[in-house]
């Protein structure tokens, strides 16, 4: 599969934050032919599993699926629950390469991980949370790729309360930098007038990978 981005793209927006970290918006970087083919090559074959968390001492799961891989079998840890990576397969080295190249123009970037999260309709979201595990490192990267349905992505700052918010769609690129991960939380949105399925890819650089 070629994953080419568009000859013309417009260069990321300014920051959508009003301090204390950086987002930025690289837009729609595949082809709808493009978006709609990963889509389905995600679906079909990773291994998806519902993801688990401890809360208030009770482990729990979730709707939401998740699935992670990396350069190795080295471990992350969040929502109390720790999980080994496995190996790059099918489509994720070319969407990998696709994102890093994307963000080479602009302020490079190479990644050796990814979590994946599958929403099966509008009805499983993600809570306010940051993701600042000490695996990550402070002021980190990370890269998120959306694909299927159009769902609010927003942000919350931890100390003013203020929000900001967007609306991913199909094959858009976001990247969170600087410390947007130490001041802002950040969710996804449920709404019941969305019955499709929708998988965001997040690409991080995992500390420990390196010792």
């Amino acid at each position: 599969m070629n994953l080419d981005l568009f000859d013309t793209q417009p260069k990321p927006e300014a920051n959508l934050l009003p301090y204390d970290g950086i987002v930025n918006d690289y837009g729609v970087i595949f082809t709808v032919r493009q978006a709609d083919a990963l889509l389905d090559a995600l679906l079909r074959d990773i291994p998806w599993r519902h993801d688990e968390a401890v809360v208030y001492g009770r482990r729990i799961t979730t709707a939401r699926k998740v699935a992670w891989y990396g350069d190795g079998a080295f471990s992350y840890t969040y929502s109390g629950i720790t999980r080994t990576a496995l190996p790059w397969s099918g489509v994720l080295p070319e969407i990998k390469r696709t994102v890093e190249a994307r963000l080479a123009a602009v302020s490079p970037a190479v990644f050796n991980s990814c979590l994946l999260n599958l929403y099966s309709d509008g009805l499983e979201g993600m809570a306010w949370h940051s993701d600042d595990e000490k695996e990550l490192g402070r002021n980190s990267v990370i890269a998120s790729v959306s694909f299927g349905a159009t769902r609010k992505f927003a942000f919350k700052h931890k100390r003013t309360g203020e929000k900001r918010e967007l609306m991913l769609s199909h094959g858009q690129l976001i990247v969170m930098r600087g410390e947007t991960q130490s001041h802002w939380l950040h969710a996804v949105m449920k709404s019941a007038k969305i019955h499709e399925p929708r998988i965001n890819l997040t690409f991080r650089t995992i500390l420990q990978a390196e010792m």
